[in-house]
């Protein structure tokens, strides 16, 4: 005989609303990247669930964005995680992540840009910094080695490794670039930005 959660007991409606949740999430992950400001009406259609079971699981749009911002949060910490770049000098790890993550960093940033504005500050400042502190100790530790320049703050070089990013992906999206050229082209642009001149 069937057991009770196999015929629609706890376990398979948590199951249900995990892959409802997930969904949801990754449709309004998707909508606000094409659209900033869409609403929860278009989230719902673009997960194919009905605004009552979009509201069951997130009642306001702006918890629906804390939910989709962590998620991609957590989805960089892993990338960055699997890239085991403290095995490898900082110079090597920082080309190493843009050659290999450079869509999803960009997508992480265009993101975190989309929904920047309808969150409190200091919520953006605390979740940017989950991604952004990784990259920063990344380039203190080249600076001790090193590897990385250090007449500029390290700040400012997770700046510039960002947005020299984010415009391969706008010129690659744009069709002006190939994207099977944007790792070499990041290569050649980012190295000497960051590395430590030879003298």
């Amino acid at each position: 005989m069937p057991s009770t959660t196999s015929r629609g007991g706890p376990g398979r409606r948590r199951a249900d609303a995990e892959r409802s949740i997930a969904a949801i999430t990754a449709a309004a992950r998707d909508c606000l990247l094409a659209d900033p400001g869409a609403g929860m009406s278009a989230v719902a259609r673009a997960a194919g669930v009905s605004r009552v079971t979009l509201y069951s699981h997130f009642p306001s749009r702006e918890e629906l964005l804390e939910a989709v911002v962590e998620h991609a949060v957590g989805e960089t910490a892993a990338l960055l995680a699997d890239q085991r770049l403290e095995d490898l000098p900082a110079d090597q790890a920082l080309t190493t992540l843009a050659r290999s993550s450079w869509q999803y960093l960009d997508r992480h940033l265009t993101l975190f840009s989309a929904v920047s504005t309808a969150l409190p500050p200091d919520r953006m400042r605390a979740r940017h910094a989950q991604v952004l502190t990784p990259l920063h100790e990344l380039l203190l530790r080249g600076q001790a080695e090193g590897t990385i320049r250090d007449d500029l703050p390290a700040d400012w070089l997770v700046t510039v490794y960002y947005h020299l990013i984010h415009a391969a992906a706008a010129e690659a999206q744009a069709g002006r670039l190939s994207a099977d050229t944007v790792p070499d082209l990041l290569t050649a642009t980012l190295l000497p930005a960051v590395r430590q001149p030879r003298t």
